[in-house]
């Protein structure tokens, strides 16, 4: 399960950087704001998976 939670993980901070600069290419701020908060998410969510791996 770990291992599909971070192939998850990786891909919402993939999609979150491409929507960051697409945002910034287009000049479209919401969509850069919501790329960055996605991106984020997905670091966070990531280092909980790393956290979990290293207390097992």
């Amino acid at each position: 399960m770990s291992m599909v939670d971070k192939m998850r993980n990786t891909l919402q901070r993939v999609t979150g950087r491409g929507k960051r600069t697409t945002g910034r290419v287009a000049g479209d701020r919401d969509l850069e704001a919501r790329g960055s908060m996605e991106k984020s998410g997905g670091d966070i969510k990531q280092a909980g998976e790393n956290l979990k791996d290293a207390l097992r």
